[in-house]
C-alpha cells in the first residue's frame, strides 16, 4: 500500500512539528527523566521512517530497514535494565550515527535531481557527529544527554520539514501539467465527442466527406476534377483523424482554386516600356524618370 504524495507530505509536516515540539521539551525536562523519555523518542524516529516508506520513493527499501532497525532499538531502550546513562546515550548516538550516514548518502545520490541536496548533506554530517559524541564516553551525564535529544529533534524537524514542501511542490508542478489551457480543454473536448459520435454512428448513416484520396489537386493554381468516388461521396475504410485532415486538405484545394488563397502577382509586362538601353549613349538619351535612369536616388519620383 502506497501513499499519495498529495498527502504524504501533510505527514511530513505534522512530523517536523511534532519534532520542534519534543526538542523543546526535552530541553525542559530534569536529567533523571531522559532514560524513560529515550525509547519514545526512538520509536516516533521509526513511525516517521515507515511514512517514508509508504510514500512510495525510490529509496523505500531503505527507509524500511531503517523502520526495523530504529524499532528495535527503542525496544531495548525501554526494556534495558541498565539505570545508568550508558546504554540511553549509545543507543541514541547509533540512532544519529545511522541517519545522518542516510540522509548523507540520499542527499550525495540525488545531487543532480534535488536543489536541496546540499542542505540533506549538511543536516547527516551534523546528525553524524553528533551521534559519535553521544556514543562516546564525554557523553555519560544528563545534562549532555538531554542536549543531545533537543539537537536531535531539531535536525530531524527541519530534515521533515523540507521533504515535505519539496513533495507538495513536486505534487503541483504535477497538476500543473495535467491540466490544460483553456482553449486546448476545448478543442481537445471537441475532436473526443467527434471521434466518439463517429465511432458510434451506423456505417450508413455516417456524414460522408468530398476530402478522399482522389480529391482535387491544385497545380500552378488550376483544380483537377475529382475522382467518382469523391463525387459520389462513397466512404471508405479511412480513420475520423484521417478524413478531418483531408477535408481541411480539401477545402484548401477548393479556396485556391477560386483564387482567394492569397494576393497573385501579375505577370503581365507594361506595353509602353522603353527596350533597355545596351549603350552609354542610349542611357544618356533617356528621359528624366523613366526606367533605367540609374542617376536618380532610390524611392524618387
Amino acid at each position: 500500500m502506497t501513499v499519495a504524495r498529495g498527502s504524504m507530505w501533510g505527514f511530513l509536516m505534522f512530523a517536523g512539528a511534532a519534532w520542534l515540539v519534543i526538542a523543546w521539551v526535552v530541553m525542559r525536562l530534569e536529567p533523571t527523566d531522559v532514560a524513560s523519555v529515550a525509547g519514545p523518542i526512538i520509536l516516533f524516529g521509526a513511525v516517521c521512517e515507515l511514512l517514508r516508506t509508504l510514500a512510495g520513493t525510490r529509496t523505500w527499501w531503505l527507509n524500511a530497514i531503517l523502520t526495523a532497525l530504529f524499532t528495535a532499538t527503542g525496544v531495548v531502550m525501554l526494556t534495558a535494565p541498565d539505570s545508568t546513562f550508558a546504554t540511553p546515550a549509545s543507543l541514541i548516538g547509533w540512532y544519529l550515527m545511522v541517519r545522518g550516514a542516510v540522509d548523507v548518502a540520499v542527499g550525495i545520490m540525488t545531487r543532480g535531481s534535488d536543489r536541496v541536496w546540499s542542505l540533506l548533506v549538511t543536516i547527516g554530517v551534523l546528525e553524524t557527529g553528533l551521534g559519535f559524541f553521544s556514543a562516546s564516553p564525554f557523553s555519560r551525564t544528563g545534562d549532555l544527554l538531554l542536549v543531545t535529544l533537543g539537537a536531535l529533534g531539531a535536525l530531524r524537524a527541519v530534515a521533515d520539514l523540507v521533504t515535505a514542501l519539496r513533495l507538495r511542490e513536486i505534487a503541483a508542478k504535477g497538476r500543473d501539467v495535467l491540466e490544460l489551457p483553456p482553449e486546448r480543454a476545448a478543442g481537445v473536448a471537441g475532436y473526443s465527442a467527434g471521434l466518439t459520435d463517429f465511432e458510434g454512428a451506423p456505417a450508413r448513416s455516417r456524414a460522408r466527406h468530398r476530402a478522399r484520396s482522389g480529391g482535387p489537386t491544385v497545380i500552378a493554381g488550376e483544380a483537377t476534377p475529382t475522382s467518382p468516388a469523391t463525387i459520389t461521396g462513397e466512404t471508405t475504410g479511412d480513420s475520423f483523424h484521417e478524413q478531418v485532415v483531408r477535408t481541411t486538405a480539401d477545402l484548401d484545394n477548393m479556396l485556391a482554386q477560386a483564387g482567394i488563397g492569397g494576393p497573385r502577382v501579375s505577370t503581365t509586362v507594361p506595353k509602353d516600356l522603353p527596350p533597355v538601353p545596351d549603350t552609354p549613349e542610349g542611357v544618356e538619351g533617356l528621359p528624366a524618370g523613366r526606367p533605367g535612369d540609374t542617376d536618380r536616388p532610390a524611392g524618387t519620383r
